[in-house]
């Protein structure tokens, strides 16, 4: 049976747009997870996902993909599904959150690794995010 969690990551992005919030995911990086790596504190990353802070963003049952600017530079960010730990409207701080799941790294993915530095192996679970959020835990 397939998760539900891209469903509901995909349903609190659009709610947030609905209420004109600013959806955020949290990412617990590893090496799968692209990302700018002077922007990963303590092994992860908070993301503005909302539609004027990405390009080409496509939200699909496996991965987040889209680009966006970083100190005005352009990076290709690419998060799955499994690493999102969190989405909430930075606004009010509700959203949901999620459990992180480890999966072993396959050649394809070793690719990514120059992009994560080396604290994120040992990340802790509970993500970093501006405010209190209010998240529900989902499995």
């Amino acid at each position: 049976m397939k998760s539900t969690k891209p469903y509901l990551i995909r349903a609190i992005h659009e709610w947030c747009a609905d209420q004109g919030f600013t959806p955020y995911i949290a990412v617990v990086v590893d090496a799968t997870t692209r990302v700018p790596r002077e922007f990963v504190k303590d092994g992860q990353i908070v993301l503005n996902v909302g539609l004027e802070a990405t390009h080409q963003l496509r939200m699909g049952n496996e991965e987040i993909t889209f680009q966006a600017r970083f100190s005005g530079k352009t990076f290709p960010v690419v998060v799955p599904i499994n690493r999102i730990a969190a989405i909430y409207a930075s606004e009010n701080g509700e959203g949901m959150a999620f459990d992180v799941t480890e999966v072993p790294v396959d050649e394809g993915a070793a690719g990514l690794s120059d992009t994560v530095p080396p604290e994120a192996e040992s990340a802790a679970k509970a993500p970093a995010k501006p405010g209190r959020p209010v998240l529900t835990r989902v499995k």
